[in-house]
């Protein structure tokens, strides 16, 4: 249930401390957050004899669960009114990493593509409603905004630690606005941001494709070769953020072969991270009618340990179609 929060604002005066006004803020309590499932590879294909048609890492699920929010599924293959009605119930959205081609129909771009531009609408009238990128995530979100031009170029940063390079933007930025000193400097001087990723979005590719006036750049880095690209943006009005990094495996993936860091300073680093996008979230008041909402949410699937099997997840939510009418 979403409730009002009244936030008192103190001032000094004369004789002490006394309360000069009062104003009231309103905090979902309750958020739920929607993440898009995404096409099947054909490494899940062939490990799993039966028909399943999309999948959600139960990583991305932990992450939003882990800073107070819970999760609905998001179906690929769908028309534009599910998605209008999905998100007036979701209070924002996560585009997840993935292996997804930007050339799949019906797939995860596709869908995403239609939450772009309604979740446009939704902030344009007032509405605050945010979306957070992760990885393949982040490169969506600028190949939205460019028209489904493509811009991104062959990199190599798989498995790849490092530590974030700020840019000047960083101070005006909505990402890291608030954020405590002892986070900035760790991104800023350990090496664990986790890139899984042999394609990069960089400066000169959102400037030939004119997004660099609607995404502010916040960190750049080098792949292996030396090849720079973006690793954080934020769009310049609207609350949509993107990180080509990964910081959830950092708490809920084990795969020793993809080089993931599980230090306290990175456990914190994910947590700064979700923990943003959530209180983003909770600035929405969307729900779900309440007889609809516990048939909505995640729980109602059964988690699969696929690490023994696929290796990139240690477990995931199998969707068939019967799961996803």
């Amino acid at each position: 249930m979403s409730i009002t929060l009244a936030t008192f604002v103190f001032t000094t005066l004369t004789f002490g401390i006394m309360p000069a006004q009062c104003s009231w803020t309103p905090i979902n309590f309750r958020p739920i957050i929607g993440i898009l499932s995404q096409e099947t590879s054909d490494n899940i294909t062939s490990q799993y004899p039966k028909n399943y048609s999309s999948y959600i890492a139960a990583s991305y699920v932990k992450f939003i669960e882990g800073s107070g929010a819970r999760v609905a599924p998001i179906w690929i293959g769908k028309n534009e009114s599910y998605y209008e009605d999905i998100l007036g119930k979701v209070n924002g959205v996560l585009l997840p990493d993935g292996s997804s081609s930007f050339s799949n129909k019906s797939g995860y771009v596709d869908a995403a593509d239609m939450i772009y531009n309604i979740s446009k609408k939704i902030n344009k009238k007032g509405d605050y409603f945010p979306i957070f990128g992760i990885s393949l995530g982040l490169q969506v979100l600028t190949y939205l905004e460019a028209g489904r031009k493509e811009h991104r170029i062959n990199c190599s940063s798989d498995g790849q630690l490092i530590s974030l390079n700020f840019t000047s933007a960083l101070n005006s930025s909505k990402m890291f606005n608030k954020t405590s000193p002892g986070i900035l400097h760790v991104l800023n001087c350990q090496e664990i941001t986790g890139n899984y990723h042999n394609l990069c979005v960089t400066t000169e590719g959102l400037r030939n494709v004119s997004v660099d006036k609607e995404y502010n750049v916040l960190s750049i880095n080098n792949d292996y070769n030396g090849v720079e690209f973006v690793s954080t943006l934020e769009h310049d009005t609207l609350p949509f953020y993107g990180v080509q990094f990964d910081p959830v495996k950092n708490l809920y993936e084990w795969v020793k072969r993809k080089n993931i860091t599980h230090t306290q300073y990175a456990y914190k680093v994910t947590r700064y991270f979700g923990d943003f996008f959530i209180s983003e979230a909770r600035k929405n008041m969307h729900k779900f009618p309440t007889k609809e909402e516990a048939g909505s949410l995640i729980y109602n699937y059964t988690v699969t340990y696929t690490a023994p099997k696929i290796g990139w997840f240690l477990q995931t939510y199998l969707f068939n179609e019967n799961d996803t009418n």
